[in-house]
């Protein structure tokens, strides 16, 4: 037992002698989200493996009860001690053994898959053809080839960063890697808000969508003979919530794979019947492809740096590939990053297979006529509503419908981790079945709420993708270069620094091109007012 203090982070007061073993205690933390607890750590032998050690069993008995209050200085706890890489063990903190995106460990390659296409692949793609009618052919392809190519290799970087082979740390959460980059302080300033909003942010809008989504559908099968009164906005937004709310009670990451896999089919079926569709009926006449000029010089550099925004939007899902990528095992010899990275090739080959389609096909048929809200739904909606059969448009709703409630439980997984993590921290215990339904209620309703208070939120798409772009293309590189320390001069030195540089140059025209639009732009400012 003289070992065992190499293994597990000191005590604050020196414990008794003897300490019989009692379920593992949530250990304290100094910070308050999630995000910033103390990561669960690399896992190298499964539990038969380590009963048959007659010395594991002790660390693993003793070493939870040794730290009860335990508050260490940093939020990770090295591994890297001579008795840690001789046993290659290493121990679940017991704070994230307790939240949602840790509990369970069995994820593989096909989830990951599932997860990464169900998140990396929704209705933000349906604007990828505004942004043509911006930039125009040429660069139109160009600037979504290169993000789609640059949001791939942070991906790669992200997946490659999870886990640290040289101190055995597992970094779980986007900003926990984020602050262990750049420090607590400022990883918290550069990160919080777009991450937070990438999760809570996106389920407002996925409210938003689902509730237009069912009122058309209504209105589609119900006419032109039906009688039924139909419900207002409001309570077709909350008939999805209601719906969205029921299925977040599944308890982790893990368990919604399956939720995953039926988004990641409807994401893919209604993205490739929209474009198909939309070739069968061919172009619509007087179709222009002359980019869209403002009145000024000044509005049109701002009009394509929102069209770049609109494009960057289309790709977001990074922070959840941490996430996604905890939920599997990893050892020594079989580290998590490489079913993580066969599983988002695969994802990503789906979703290359379904956006430049939809982007190419879209803007060739509807050109300059392309809806600016709502993209290719809307223009399905506008102009093949007579010639295109009800059943198929209903598919298509259907599909979107389904999509929206099961990205809602992939997008709220970190929210509900955040909360659970307030409750953990506070009262050292799980949560109980019931606290858990009640803070994923509180979540639910709540999004429903500024759902409706801010029904234009569909609108601020550029400037959204201008926030929400560090996170995805810029970061990742940063993160790289402090980490990874690449030989000064060299390719990737060079490579991580350019990309870094550029992307958050970019974020920042991005933001100024989206609150210039937003400015100058009819859009109406209609709180607690949904459409």
């Amino acid at each position: 037992m003289s070992e065992v203090p190499e293994i597990s982070s000191a005590p604050i007061t020196p414990r008794p002698a003897a300490v019989a073993p009692v379920p593992p205690p949530v250990g304290g933390s100094k910070y308050n989200t999630p995000s910033l607890s103390r990561a669960p750590l690399l896992i190298t032998v499964n539990h038969q493996e380590a009963t048959s050690n007659a010395d594991v069993p002790q660390v693993e008995a003793t070493a939870p009860s040794k730290t009860p209050k335990n508050r260490t200085p940093n939020f990770l706890t090295p591994l890297g001690s001579p008795v840690r890489r001789a046993l290659h063990l290493t121990k679940l903190d017991p704070h994230d053994a307790w939240l949602p995106i840790t509990e369970s460990r069995n994820g593989n390659a096909y989830y990951a898959a599932f997860h990464a296409l169900c998140s990396g692949l929704g209705v933000q793609a349906l604007i990828l053809p505004v942004a043509f009618t911006i930039l125009g052919w040429a660069w139109g392809v160009i600037g979504l080839t290169v993000t789609f190519l640059w949001q791939l290799y942070t991906l790669w970087i992200l997946i490659q960063l999870h886990e640290s082979p040289e101190t055995g740390m597992r970094y779980c959460r986007y900003l926990q890697l984020c602050s262990t980059t750049f420090g607590e302080k400022v990883g918290s300033i550069l990160a919080t808000f777009p991450i937070m909003y990438l999760s809570g942010g996106t389920c407002v809008a996925l409210i938003i969508l689902g509730g237009s989504t069912l009122r058309s559908f209504f209105e589609l099968m119900c006419a032109p003979s039906c009688t039924a009164k139909p419900l207002t906005p409001v309570e077709w937004s909350l008939v999805f919530t209601s719906a969205a709310v029921v299925l977040s009670q599944l308890p982790n990451l893990n368990s919604i794979a399956g939720v995953s896999l039926v988004g990641a089919v409807t994401a893919v079926g209604y993205c490739t019947l929209i474009w198909t569709v939309s070739v069968d009926k061919g172009r619509l006449p007087g179709v222009s492809y002359n980019p869209v000029k403002a009145g000024s010089d000044t509005a049109t550099f701002f009009n394509i740096l929102n069209a770049l925004g609109m494009i960057a939007f289309a790709f977001r899902g990074h922070n959840l590939i941490l996430e996604i990528q905890a939920t599997m095992p990893s050892s020594e010899k079989h580290p998590s990053r490489v079913p993580m990275w066969r599983g988002v090739q695969l994802a990503y080959v789906l979703i290359a297979m379904c956006i430049f389609p939809l982007a190419i096909a879209g803007y060739w048929i509807y050109g300059n006529k392309m809806p600016y809200e709502g993209g290719m739904l809307s223009a399905i909606y506008a102009y093949h509503m007579r010639d295109v059969s009800r059943s198929v448009i209903g598919l298509m709703s259907v599909f979107v419908i389904i999509n929206a409630v099961t990205s809602f439980q992939i997008y709220g997984m970190p929210m509900f981790d955040h909360m659970e993590s307030q409750f953990i921290t506070r009262f050292k215990r799980p949560c109980t079945w019931w606290i858990r339904v009640i803070l994923r209620f509180m979540f639910g309703y709540g999004c429903f709420f500024f759902a409706v208070a801010i029904p234009f939120l569909g609108s601020l798409a550029g400037l959204i993708g201008g926030l929400a772009l560090p996170v995805t293309l810029a970061y990742p590189s940063f993160m790289w270069l402090k980490l990874k320390k690449p030989k000064t001069y060299s390719g990737m030195w060079w490579l991580n620094w350019v990309l870094g540089v550029v992307g958050m140059v970019l974020s920042g025209l991005l933001i100024a091109a989206g609150v210039y639009v937003l400015i100058k732009a009819s859009i109406k400012w209609d709180f607690f007012h949904p459409h």
